[in-house]
């Protein structure tokens, strides 16, 4: 078979089809409306709540199997099932499950494909995060993720807007890249009440356009593993996997087992939307994978799915580690039946089709494209997005977006709008929590996963909804 040309060089600014991509970015003539001051101020928060962990050294060896204690597990099922329920049976769309609190937009790191930071931005005032903790609150959401950039930049910030919202009965998720995680700071979280902490890693140590290391966090890590089990949160890895740490994610992962801790899988891929200036790495960029390193990637996701399947605890599934195969083919824009599975040409078109026989999630397209199914997103629904000036989005990948869905004194969600929006966004997003939120959206589902759980008292470790 020939060759194939050479794909082009550079990558596309945005994924996103143009009709939408006009219509997310260009559509108003006014940004949204931030929210209006009031006032509010957030509760100086207690510390220590619970003066006894202080002096505990905590476990230095992760026990064979961890014990929830009916105070956690009760924490958990208020933070999702409760309102999962009340979204199925009370009248309306907008029924949060889940949202995003961006304390900052602002990063002390500059990961090279992260362009969800901007250090221009101000951080979020106290008066916004109180009330729209109080807003979510009201609409029934009981999980809040702290957001950045970098959440923590705000130490005693955070701190507040975690001991505030635990008290309101939220389930609290910090995303972090560890460099500030302080055992001072771990120890001032896990007392207010953080249920969970997803450190994002990328490397063992540093390299180019990879500073999200272990070795420059291993002390902060160390002190927030050995005290999960008094506070009683958990530990996720968050690994975006790029060109340059195949190697790593394998050692990352590994290092995950041999202390208990859980993981969390993430393709590098390109902008959904188009960045401003702020965002200077799309190009030259040696995180971005590129065809020639499809079949390198192949290998690792196919010996972490190996890893799944033989118990190691994973927020992702089977299945959409495979389809992680297909979206990087995805996100390049390559036409597969010219380049072929790997790019090069040397695969026809039969292989592609072969090699999507598994991936029940994507469609291949007669010119050739792939994209995902109709996956029932969530946005604007189920979850939602709060920017530092207290004006909302449907989803992570939406936050550069100038369209007006409102603020948190009056959000403007439209069933039809979202509805046609996703149409054509969908196609092209891979965000776990929405695909989770998305298949759980089905009550035969949920009721069998519960009972799953309620055999085993609910206990054991990290596992995706769908396995």
């Amino acid at each position: 078979m020939a060759t194939a040309p050479a794909p082009p060089a550079a990558p596309a600014k945005f994924r996103i089809d143009v009709a939408i991509h006009d219509l997310l970015m260009n559509s108003s003539s006014k940004p949204p409306m931030p929210a209006a001051a009031k006032g509010a101020t957030l509760p100086e928060a207690v510390f220590p709540q619970h003066p006894e962990m202080l002096n505990d050294p905590g476990l230095e060896t992760p026990p064979e199997h961890r014990k929830w204690t009916p105070k956690l597990i009760y924490r958990t099922a208020r933070g999702w099932l409760f309102p999962y329920v009340k979204s199925r049976v009370l009248p309306g769309t907008f029924h949060p499950i889940t949202a995003y609190l961006f304390l900052e937009y602002k990063c002390n790191l500059d990961c090279w494909y992260c362009w969800a930071y901007d250090n221009k931005v101000k951080g979020m005032t106290e008066d916004v995060a109180r009330r729209s903790i109080d807003w979510l609150h009201d609409h029934g959401c009981r999980v809040l993720a702290l957001m950045g950039g970098e959440p923590l930049l705000r130490p005693q910030f955070a701190h507040k807007v975690v001991y505030y919202a635990a008290k309101k009965g939220f389930w609290i998720y910090i995303g972090t890249n560890g460099r500030l995680l302080r055992p001072e700071v771990t120890d001032r979280l896990g007392d207010a009440g953080a249920a969970v902490f997803n450190f994002a890693l990328d490397a063992w140590d540093l390299k180019p356009g990879l500073p999200k290391a272990l070795v420059p966090v291993q002390k902060n890590l160390e002190h927030l593993m050995k005290k999960q089990y008094g506070y009683g949160y958990m530990i996720f890895f968050n690994m975006n996997i790029c060109r340059n740490n195949l190697q790593d994610i394998r050692q990352l992962t590994e290092y995950a087992r041999e202390h208990r801790l859980a993981t969390d899988y993430h393709i590098n891929e390109t902008p959904m939307l188009e960045q401003d200036d702020h965002f200077r790495h799309l190009y030259d960029n040696p995180t971005y994978i590129r065809p020639q390193d499809w079949r390198a990637v192949d290998d690792l996701v196919d010996w972490i799915i190996e890893k799944n399947k033989s118990g190691y605890q994973m927020v992702n599934s089977v299945q959409r580690l495979q389809e992680m195969k297909a979206f990087v083919r995805m996100s390049s824009g390559l036409d597969l039946k010219k380049y072929g599975w790997y790019g090069d040409g040397t695969s026809s078109n039969g292989d592609v089709s072969a090699m999507l026989n598994s991936m029940t999630g994507i469609v291949q397209e007669p010119d050739g494209e792939l994209h995902f199914t109709d996956w029932n997103c969530r946005g604007g629904e189920n979850n939602v997005i709060i920017r530092t000036d207290g004006t909302v989005a449907p989803c992570f990948p939406m936050y550069p977006s100038t369209f007006d869905w409102g603020n948190i004194d009056h959000h403007k969600f439209e069933a039809k709008q979202l509805t046609d929006m996703k149409k054509t966004c969908q196609k092209h997003c891979f965000s776990t929590l929405n695909h989770n939120l998305g298949y759980c959206y089905n009550d035969a589902r949920v009721v069998k996963w519960v009972w799953q759980r309620a055999k085993n008292g609910f206990q054991g470790g990290a596992r995706s909804f769908e396995d």
